[in-house]
């Protein structure tokens, strides 16, 4: 099965920081697939590691990429668009 890419325009108003990326990373984690996320150019980093989420800088109404392949792939990428296109600075 190919791996299968998705770009997505970042919703929250402050873009990745701990809240929203916390929230991004544990689904991509839970989902048992491997996932990147990349911004840009730049190079991509595991989607599952918090860290490597906030260390990309992504900012609301940047644009990122989304890689992963396995069964359910394309499901995992509607949820994992779903968290990032969410303004989740909005909730309280």
């Amino acid at each position: 099965m190919p791996p299968v890419s998705r770009t997505v325009r970042i919703g929250s108003a402050h873009g990745l920081h701990a809240r929203p990326a916390k929230l991004f990373a544990q689904a991509a984690k839970d989902s048992g697939l491997p996932v990147t996320i990349a911004k840009g150019a730049a190079s991509p980093v595991n989607a599952a590691s918090i860290l490597g989420v906030i260390a990309l800088g992504v900012e609301k109404g940047d644009y990122v990429t989304l890689t992963t392949e396995g069964d359910g792939a394309e499901d995992l990428l509607d949820t994992l668009t779903e968290l990032l296109t969410t303004d989740h600075d909005a909730e309280a």
